[in-house]
């Protein structure tokens, strides 16, 4: 039988950031439905906040997180995704092709509607904190956006959600597990991930927020 240990994938920041905005983006849906404006522009704070850290940490973070090591070819992606039925071991110490992608997705997805929120307004009293840098037409426009983006959010978590179901039941792969714990267990020769000094990773989300905090007041 092959030698196998527990090898660490995912630092605490990579699972912060992953499972940070799995609990947002529903709150941010509840609290602009139930008109609670101030702890929905609180919320986008905080959503923007994890997706500035989320690519200082794609550029200087644990190796496993780093654009470099997932980003692959398009075409190496949709080659992985025609193997979906193929049951196999997960061997992967970073995103797969085609998950790598789905990260940039929803990064750019999550990082537009946040945005775009800092200009919004809801034709009352309430507005972004940005508003007033543009005329009331554009913030309009912005804010139709800002709307119609999050729909796209919530069809991409989706496609996320089956694609986890379906590593799990047709490849036998537990994704999940593995952002959960931030392991896996591999085989001896499979080397891991270089993890980033956790001290880095708090100095760059208190910058990533200082930078959301300085945007928020420019208005």
């Amino acid at each position: 039988m092959e030698a196998e240990r527990r090898v660490r994938i995912w630092d605490p920041w990579v699972r912060l950031v992953h499972w940070g905005l799995a609990l947002l983006v529903p709150l941010a849906w509840v609290t602009i439905t139930q008109h609670w404006f101030r702890l929905h522009t609180m919320i986008g704070y905080a959503v923007l906040t994890l997706v500035v850290f989320r690519l200082l940490w794609g550029l200087f973070g644990s190796e496993s997180a780093q654009f470099r090591s997932f980003l692959k070819p398009p075409l190496e992606g949709l080659r992985h995704l025609s193997q979906l039925h193929r049951r196999e071991a997960d061997l992967y110490v970073t995103h797969n092709a085609a998950g790598g992608w789905v990260v940039v997705a929803f990064l750019l997805l999550l990082g537009a509607q946040a945005s775009l929120g800092l200009f919004s307004n809801d034709d009352s009293f309430q507005a972004g904190p940005l508003r007033f840098l543009v005329s009331k037409e554009t913030s309009d426009w912005l804010t139709s956006w800002h709307h119609s983006i999050y729909w796209w959010i919530v069809g991409l978590i989706a496609l996320h959600v089956l694609a986890v179901l379906a590593y799990r039941v047709l490849k036998g792969q537990d994704l999940i597990r593995a952002m959960i714990t931030g392991t896996k267990t591999l085989p001896k020769e499979v080397r891991g991930p270089r993890i980033a000094h956790p001290v880095l990773g708090a100095a760059l989300l208190a910058l990533s927020a200082a930078l959301v905090t300085a945007a928020s007041y420019l208005g």
